[in-house]
């Protein structure tokens, strides 16, 4: 006779098929928590090898020897400074596009103007073309005070924000025409322009300290320019051309005609 109650057997049985289905479930579960973790570990792993052959390859290799810069280098998580098609590319030996018809530097480029620049600790350091916010990323890893003018609002507000989230809070980010510094902050130990000027900005060769440093590459910004140092020597430059450069035009005040 049919009973709609199991026995112990049919009890045992049930249990049985509830624990393998309860076991399922949780090894479903785990599985998909591992697939998240994993790739994220293996873009980590993926990015850190890439940042290691970026210093070897096309930094060291090119005779960049300050330790501090290698550091940064090393440390600074290039990938995130630029745009999510571009990441994988991000430690090639090339610039990349970031919108705007703007670019981050070519890596052993940023290591370059950084070790020319000679940054201290406690140094005040000005970046006039904050782009990406990448070499701003990379000057705060050898000074806390660092500030950077975007002339561009989106790519200013952005960099800001990507600073923020990488942990990079201490980098002071403006809008504004980078041609006239930052006069409120000034002076300055250090300025680097990262856009092509065909001359020194007046305002910004006033804001750098007696004994202070510029790096900004200077010629047609159609064409080709010279990286060039500049050092303010008892209130007069003292001008030493580096190596040939391709750098996006500096825009606003710049274009502007000479007045006669």
């Amino acid at each position: 006779m049919f009973s709609p109650f199991p026995g112990k057997i049919g009890i045992r049985m049930w249990s049985r098929e509830i624990l393998k289905v309860v076991f399922l479930i949780i090894c479903l579960w785990l599985w998909s928590e591992a697939a998240q973790v994993k790739p994220e570990a293996e873009d980590d792993a993926y990015f850190k090898k890439k940042r290691e052959q970026m210093v070897r390859y096309q930094i060291k290799a090119r005779g960049i020897k300050d330790e501090r810069v290698l550091k940064a280098m090393l440390e600074v998580p290039r990938h995130l400074f630029v745009p999510a098609e571009y990441q994988k590319e991000a430690y090639e030996d090339y610039p990349l596009p970031i919108g705007e018809g703007q670019t981050i530097s070519q890596p052993y480029i940023v290591a370059l103007m950084t070790e020319v620049a000679e940054i201290k600790p406690g140094d005040k350091v000005l970046e006039i073309g904050t782009g990406s916010g990448y070499q701003a990323a990379v000057l705060n890893r050898l000074t806390d005070e660092v500030y950077s003018v975007e002339i561009r609002e989106n790519l200013a507000c952005r960099a800001s924000q990507i600073l923020l989230s990488s942990g990079y809070d201490r980098v002071r980010v403006k809008q504004g025409d980078g041609y006239f510094g930052w006069e409120e902050e000034a002076p300055f130990d250090a300025i680097l322009v990262t856009c092509a000027a065909n001359h020194i900005p007046p305002p910004l060769f006033q804001q750098l300290k007696e004994g202070g440093r510029m790096v900004i590459p200077v010629g047609s910004t159609l064409l080709f320019q010279t990286l060039t140092l500049v050092k303010k020597v008892r209130g007069k430059p003292v001008i030493k051309q580096l190596l040939d450069v391709r750098f996006v035009p500096m825009v606003g005040e710049i274009e502007k005609p000479k007045r006669k």
